[in-house]
């Protein structure tokens, strides 16, 4: 006979774990990111894709190199402001769930959910498609330098980075 916090293991193979009577131990995730790691993604959301996107707009539209490199950096001061206001978000509010779990403790459960939907259905599809779109410009943009793209070329390259994104964020 077995005791009751032992594991056992199912028909199936697969392991159980019995409850011990009178505990009640929360589960938390295990904190595995270092200083390095929350640099790297911090930057990256700073950065992200605009970096590759908008220098050729900026400079048309202000017409000097100097300037448009002045309005970099107050883009990037008032994305500082914003990545120190989630930090700030982030030690007060100690959940995992991130926007969703903000807006959840400042306004309640519906507004937080009607985010979350119009983040998925909305600002996540039209953010990855635009990455998708600019990264098949740059990979194509060697193979035709002295002409337009095709459309059609740059829709499927930009097509099959999305659904391998997609499925390694499936699988994994």
């Amino acid at each position: 006979m077995e005791r009751p916090n032992q594991h056992s293991k199912s028909q199936s193979g697969h392991l159980l774990m019995t409850p011990v009577e009178g505990k009640t131990e929360r589960v938390k995730m295990k904190k595995q990111l270092g200083l390095l790691e929350g640099v790297a993604i911090i930057l990256g959301i700073i950065f992200g894709s605009g970096i590759f996107i908008s220098p050729r707009g900026v400079i048309e539209e202000v017409g000097s190199a100097g300037s448009s490199l002045v309005i970099w950096a107050l883009c990037g001061f008032l994305s500082m402001i914003g990545a120190l206001c989630y930090a700030e978000l982030g030690t007060s509010i100690p959940k995992s769930g991130g926007d969703y779990a903000y807006i959840f403790e400042a306004f309640g459960p519906v507004p937080a959910f009607l985010y979350l939907w119009a983040a998925m259905l909305i600002f996540v599809p039209s953010t990855n498609a635009i990455m998708g779109l600019t990264f098949a410009k740059y990979v194509i943009q060697p193979f035709f330098p002295a002409c337009a793209l095709p459309d059609v070329s740059v829709r499927f390259i930009a097509a099959v980075v999305i659904s391998k994104e997609i499925l390694i964020k499936f699988i994994f």
